[in-house]
C-alpha cells in the first residue's frame, strides 16, 4: 500500500482504508474514502444515509469493498479471519437474544471468540449491569440491552472496538459510565471507533473526529482544526453588553466584521479573525462606556461544526 498523511491518517494505524468504495446497485454508500485509525477515541460522524454504517461493517469484514483497498492489523479481514480475535462489533440493531440473560449472552460471545467464558462477569461488571444480568435480555429497557451488547463485545478484550450508536437509548447516568469506559480503552491504547448523532457525548469521549457527507469523508481532525479549516465560513462570537447597539455599529466598521445581529442586550457577531476580534473588543467597549458581562464563541462546538458540513452538501 502507498504512504498516506494529512488529519485523516491516525499516527500508529490500525484500521487503514485508502480510495475506498462501496456502492449497492446505483446506491454510493462510500466514496473513496481514505483514512486510518489508531489507538484512541475517534468518532465518526454523519447525518443519516452518510455511509456511517456502512464504513464501519466494511472495516469489521462484514461486506467487501467494491474498489480500493482496506486492511485491519495489517490483513484483510475477509481474507484473515485470524483478525477477528482483535476486533468486535457493537452493531447498533438490537442483536441479542431475549431468551438469554446479558450474563449468557455475554459468555457466548466469548465462547464464540475462544476466550474464558468466565470474562463474562467482568464485562458485565465494566457496563454496570450486574443487578440485572440473571435477567432475560427481553425485559430489558433499550439501554440495558446496549449495555449488554457492549458487554459482549468487551469479553475478548479486542484490539479494535467498532461501536455503532453505542448510546442509543441510554439514559445520562449510563450514558456517562460508557463514556468513560470508551475513553478508558482508548487511553489504554485500544482502537475504538464510534458512530454517533449525540454529538456532544462525541465531542467529551472523542481524540479525533471523522466526518461523513453522502458518503465521502467531509472533515477530519479534532474540532478546532475542523473549525480553523473551514476558512470560507466566518466564526460567530456572542457578546452580551450594555449599550449593544452602539458597540454593535461600532464593530461593524471593523474590517474582520462581516455582520451582526442585536437583540437586547446580547450581540452575535461574524467574524473573520476571531482572536484579533476578541481582543478588540475591550477596547472598543470602554471607549463606549460598555459593561461587557459575556464573551464567548457561538459556533466552536461538535454541533456547530457539523452543522455547517451537512450545509455544503
Amino acid at each position: 500500500m502507498t504512504s498516506a498523511s494529512g488529519p485523516a491518517w491516525a499516527a500508529d494505524a490500525t484500521v487503514e482504508t485508502r480510495s475506498l468504495s462501496r456502492w449497492f446497485g446505483q446506491k454510493v454508500a462510500v466514496s473513496d474514502v481514505t483514512c486510518a485509525f489508531g489507538p484512541g477515541v475517534t468518532g465518526l460522524l454523519g447525518p443519516n444515509g452518510a455511509g456511517k454504517t456502512t464504513l464501519l461493517r466494511l472495516i469489521c469484514g462484514l461486506i467487501s469493498p467494491s474498489d480500493g483497498e482496506l486492511t485491519v492489523l495489517g490483513s484483510d479481514p475477509r481474507k484473515n479471519p485470524k483478525v477477528y480475535a482483535s476486533l468486535a462489533l457493537v452493531p447498533e440493531e438490537d442483536a441479542v437474544y431475549g431468551f438469554q440473560t446479558a450474563r449468557e449472552f455475554a459468555a457466548y460471545a466469548a465462547t464464540l471468540a475462544g476466550t474464558d467464558p468466565a470474562k463474562a462477569d467482568e464485562a458485565i461488571a465494566m457496563v454496570r449491569l450486574e443487578d440485572a444480568a440473571d435477567r432475560p435480555i427481553s425485559g430489558y429497557s433499550k439501554g440495558m440491552r446496549q449495555r449488554a451488547k457492549v458487554a459482549a463485545a468487551l469479553v475478548s478484550d479486542p484490539r479494535i472496538l467498532v461501536l455503532d450508536e453505542p448510546l442509543n437509548g441510554t439514559d445520562p447516568i449510563q450514558r456517562a459510565h460508557l463514556i468513560d469506559t470508551f475513553r478508558r480503552l482508548g487511553d489504554a491504547g485500544h482502537t475504538v471507533i464510534v458512530s454517533s448523532h449525540v454529538l456532544a457525548e462525541v465531542e467529551r469521549m472523542a481524540d479525533r473526529v471523522l466526518a461523513m457527507v453522502d458518503g465521502k469523508l467531509a472533515a477530519a481532525g479534532n474540532i478546532a482544526s475542523i473549525r480553523e479549516a473551514m476558512s470560507d465560513i466566518p466564526y460567530r462570537l456572542r457578546v452580551e453588553a450594555g449599550n449593544a447597539r452602539m458597540l454593535g455599529a461600532a464593530l461593524l466598521e471593523r474590517h474582520d466584521v462581516s455582520g451582526v445581529e442585536i437583540d437586547g442586550d446580547t450581540l452575535r457577531v461574524d467574524t473573520t479573525d476571531l482572536g484579533d476580534l476578541g481582543r478588540a473588543i475591550p477596547t472598543v467597549a470602554r471607549r463606549l462606556d460598555a459593561r461587557i458581562t459575556l464573551v464567548e464563541p457561538e459556533d466552536e462546538s461538535l454541533e456547530s461544526v457539523f452543522r455547517y458540513l451537512v450545509r455544503r452538501r
